[in-house]
Parts: structure tokens; C-alpha cells; sequence
């Protein structure tokens, strides 16, 4: 006779399999090759197979749609220059470089930061202002941008197409959620089962992610992009400051456990005290449940689950311990003026891969985010600041990884839900915004990339009726022409996924052009 758990676990999978489906596989077939390529990855990482070396990938999402053609943008010899110009209007950057430099009061445009472009002369690119960091990290070979990137269910070759109502495209196009879960799942035909780096966790966790923390690792709560399908793996939710300790016993329970260093709460000494109390009267419980076959299993379920949580803590703080011992990570990234939230998360998952050996995968995916980018007014100052943030915290993070010896095996990436319209809201350049579109330009960086290029095709910024981009309006929402899939082919071959594999994480792969031979997708350097 099948006990509650069993029935709740099949009850589950039912609704599951019944409810779910993904493109062009079903979720049965999806769910099934996952089984199945985990037994036959599983069998090679027992047999002794080359998973060795460690990869981590990082992914920043910029939630509420960075104006990204202000933040890669075309220079005075660009022959874009003048589209950007006419289109941008009072939200245009300035090209003056005798006055390039941080942004000057809150609402002034600025001058672009210009980039060392290595092609012709006509193919020149700056950065937003406040990008002075990035731009030397772009300069120096270690970032890059993908141009007019975004989610596509299949080619869309031009306005024409677009307008005429003969391609499958995104579910609600322009809407925030929508574009945010399907830049996570790669599925943006169907409603939304699974994200893709959830779906590779799932296929690679018996062979890379043997370890004590779960392969998925999320500085932002919940998201999307590490939903797997399987259950295996699930997100393991790290605050800025470690692991989130059980309530009442203080901050990491320095109310229940003694100090015995000046430094170390020693997690077997308990104070003598009510919280000291309280503590161990719980671990003991959890210890003695755990050790019968009761009757009741939610209790036991339950029990478990409070063991793991207190022993994910224990991996977690002798990580960051590991990590604080190899670098001072609060000078590093103070130096830097990296102290906001978007670089306290990034400096957490820099001490999580510099003690990496304490948590035991082999490959580690982590999700971070920032947000405030939905910049419907006040374009300029509330961009101008949300760049402010986010140089110094990647470039704080790049020179982390440096400093580690984990550069060439951490990459980086930053999409976002969508561009900004190219064309401004208002006439008032102290408070005019843009709103929703479509293919943006995402950067990535780290030792993989092959750095210093924008990679791509970046559109053409004219709007309106001649415009051969403009999606359906005379805004300026450019049709992507590297769909999302191709860019995440690129990434999840690098973490470990093999070419027969892929179609499992991206089903609609298939769709578009092969990334791996395309000669504008070129950047990735897979022999790192």
C-alpha cells in the first residue's frame, strides 16, 4: 500500500505531465531525455569521465528593460550615428571626445565614453557615460556586447514579415513578465514549464553538481530561469550576507551559539540561554525524527527539510570563510564604490566560487538581479543612475575573479526583459521616458569570452514606414536578428552541454541559424 508521500508525489507528476508542454518536444518526452541523459552522464562521471574542472555561470538580469541603445551606442563615425540622433532626440548622448567623462547633474545627456572598436573606421562605438569601467574592461579584451538580441519562436527577417501576420511570435510581446520569463525559459511560444538553466542543472547535476549545495544558487529569490523539470535541482536562495539563518536565534544565531574565537560561533556549543535552548532542543528533535520510520511523514518531511537548511548554512559559511581567508572582498569592492545592492550580490557570488570547494559542484549557476530600469519617465537621471550602479559593481566582480584564479572559468551575462523605444515619450528632456520594445543589446564578460567586439548585427536605427526593423510602429522596436536561443546555444555549450544534447534545453533551436558556425556569433572561446 503506497503511503501519503508516494500518492502526493505521483498526484504531482500527474498534473504536472497533463498541464505542461514544451514546443516542439512534449514534457513527457522532455522529462524522459532528461532521465535518461542524466543515467548515461552519471555513468561516465562514475567511470572516471573528464568532469574536472569547474565553470560557473553568473547571470545579472537588468529587470524592467534597460535603454540599451544608451548604453551601446553609436558613435559620430557610425553610420547609424544619425538614425540614433534623429530617433533619440533630447535622449540622445553627446560624441565629443575631448569631453568624454561621468554624467554632469542629473538630467545632462553626456558624452559617450568611446570603445577601442577593432574593425573599420566607420564601425565605431562609445558607451554610456557612466560606463568608464566597463569600457576599460571592453578595451582590454574582457567584455563584450551582443547587439539587437531578443526572444524570438522563429526568424522574423524584416518589418514586412512582422506586419504581415504570417510568423508565430512571442506570447504578449512587450509586456514585462512575459518577456522576462521567456528571455529564462527560452520558450517564448508556449506558456511558461521551465526555465533553461533549470533544464541544464537537471541534465548535468549526476555528473557536475555531486556536492553539497545545490547546483542553482539565487541571490534574488525566486525566478524563473532555474525552474527545472524534473525536481532534482532546486534554487537555493543565498542572502547578500550568507546563508538566511532560522528565525529567532539572532543574527546567524549568535544568540544560541557560543563564541568561541572572537570570529566563530561554534555550531556545538550552545549558550545558556533560552535561544541557546530553544536551539538545540530543535537540532535534537530533528536528529532524533530523522532516525525513525514514524508514522506521520509530513513531520518527517518536515524535519528534513530543517536539517538540510541547517546544513546548507554550514557548507555555505565554511565557503565564505574559505573565501574571506584568500581576499579582503569588502576593500576589493569598496574600492571600487561597488557598495550598492547589485554589488553586494555580485561580491556574495564571487566568495561563493572563491571557496567553491566547500560546496562541491563542478559547475554552479548563480542568478542575481537589478532592477529599476523601467524608465517610462525620467529617463536620463534614473538611467544615468542605474549605470552609475552597475559599472562598478561588474567591474569590481571582473577584478574578483582575477584575483582568485577563477577568471577563466566564470562567465558572466546581462539580458534583459527588452530594449527601450529608440524614440523618446515626451519633449521635456527632465522628464521624458521611452517605453517597451524589443531587441536589446546584452553584454557578457569573463576570461570564456573573446572580448573587446560587438558581436551581432547591430539594426538599423531608422523608424517609421522605411524603416526595415521598426516592429509595427514608428517607435523604434527593432526586430531582433540573433534570437535568444542561439545566444543561450553559445553559453550552455561552454558550461558542458553536448552537441546532441542541445535540442533538450532549447527545443526551438533548431529554428535559427547554427550559432556555433554563424560569423557574427564568434564570441566565446570554448578552448579556455
Amino acid at each position: 500500500m503506497k503511503n501519503s508521500v508516494q500518492k502526493e508525489h505521483e498526484l504531482s507528476r500527474r498534473r504536472f505531465m497533463s498541464g505542461t508542454a514544451c514546443a516542439s518536444l512534449g514534457t513527457t518526452g522532455m522529462v524522459n531525455t532528461l532521465a535518461h541523459l542524466r543515467m548515461m552522464n552519471a555513468a561516465v562521471a562514475s567511470g572516471g569521465g573528464p568532469f574536472t574542472d569547474y565553470k560557473a555561470l553568473v547571470v545579472l538580469f537588468l529587470f524592467g528593460g534597460n535603454d540599451s541603445y544608451n548604453t551601446l551606442i553609436p558613435s559620430s563615425n557610425h553610420p547609424e550615428r544619425q538614425n540614433y540622433v534623429d530617433g533619440r532626440g533630447i535622449l540622445a548622448h553627446g560624441d565629443d571626445p575631448s569631453n568624454e567623462g561621468p554624467v554632469n547633474g542629473n538630467n545632462a545627456a553626456g558624452n559617450i565614453l568611446r570603445i577601442n572598436y577593432p574593425s573599420a573606421a566607420n564601425q565605431q562605438y562609445g558607451l554610456h557615460p557612466e560606463l568608464s569601467g566597463m569600457r576599460t574592461m571592453f578595451n582590454n579584451g574582457e567584455l563584450a556586447f551582443l547587439s539587437n538580441v531578443g526572444t524570438l519562436a522563429e526568424p522574423v527577417a524584416n518589418r514586412t514579415e512582422y506586419l504581415s501576420g504570417s510568423k508565430i511570435l512571442p506570447v504578449q510581446l512587450f509586456s514585462h513578465s512575459n518577456q522576462q520569463e521567456q528571455w529564462q525559459s527560452s520558450i517564448p511560444d508556449k506558456p511558461f514549464t521551465s526555465g533553461w538553466g533549470g533544464r541544464m542543472a537537471d541534465l548535468l547535476n549526476a555528473s557536475y553538481g555531486s556536492g553539497d549545495v545545490s547546483m542553482s544558487v539565487t541571490l534574488s529569490g525566486v525566478n524563473s530561469f532555474q525552474v527545472g523539470t524534473s525536481g532534482d535541482v532546486v534554487q537555493y536562495g543565498v542572502g547578500v550576507n550568507g546563508a538566511t539563518s532560522l528565525a529567532g536565534f539572532g543574527t546567524n544565531y549568535a544568540n544560541a551559539l557560543i563564541n568561541t574565537s572572537g570570529t566563530f560561533l561554534d555550531p556545538n556549543n550552545y549558550t545558556n540561554n533560552d535561544a541557546g535552548r530553544r536551539l538545540r532542543a530543535l537540532e535534537s528533535t530533528m536528529e532524533h525524527t530523522l532516525t525513525m520510520t514514524g508514522e506521520n511523514l509530513h513531520e518527517v518531511g518536515f524535519e528534513s527539510v530543517l536539517k538540510r537548511a541547517r546544513q546548507n548554512e554550514a557548507f555555505i559559511g565554511d565557503a565564505i570563510a574559505t573565501a574571506n581567508a584568500q581576499l579582503n572582498f569588502e576593500t576589493l569592492f569598496s574600492g571600487y564604490g561597488a557598495t550598492t545592492g547589485t554589488a553586494n550580490q555580485l561580491k556574495m557570488i564571487a566568495k561563493l566560487i572563491a571557496g567553491r570547494e566547500c560546496l562541491g559542484n563542478s559547475r554552479q549557476i548563480f542568478f542575481c538581479s537589478m532592477g529599476g530600469f523601467d524608465n517610462h519617465r525620467n529617463m536620463l537621471p534614473d538611467h544615468n543612475q542605474r549605470m552609475r550602479e552597475l559599472d562598478p559593481a561588474v567591474s569590481a566582480f571582473n577584478d574578483a575573479m582575477k584575483q582568485i584564479g577563477a577568471y577563466n572559468d566564470v562567465l558572466l551575462v546581462s539580458p534583459s526583459d527588452f530594449a527601450r523605444t529608440l524614440t523618446p515619450n515626451g519633449n521635456d528632456p527632465n522628464s521624458s521616458g521611452s517605453d517597451h520594445a524589443w531587441g536589446t543589446n546584452a553584454f557578457l564578460s569573463g576570461g570564456p569570452v573573446n572580448g573587446g567586439q560587438v558581436y551581432g548585427q547591430f539594426p538599423s536605427l531608422l523608424t517609421g514606414d522605411n524603416a526595415p526593423l521598426d516592429a509595427g510602429s514608428a517607435r523604434g522596436r527593432f526586430i531582433p536578428q540573433t534570437a535568444t536561443d542561439q545566444f543561450n546555444a553559445l553559453i550552455a555549450k561552454w558550461f558542458g552541454v553536448s552537441d546532441n544534447d542541445m535540442s533538450t534545453i532549447l527545443p526551438n533551436l533548431d529554428r535559427f541559424d547554427d550559432p556555433f558556425t554563424h560569423p557574427d556569433l564568434d564570441m566565446i572561446d570554448y578552448t579556455v
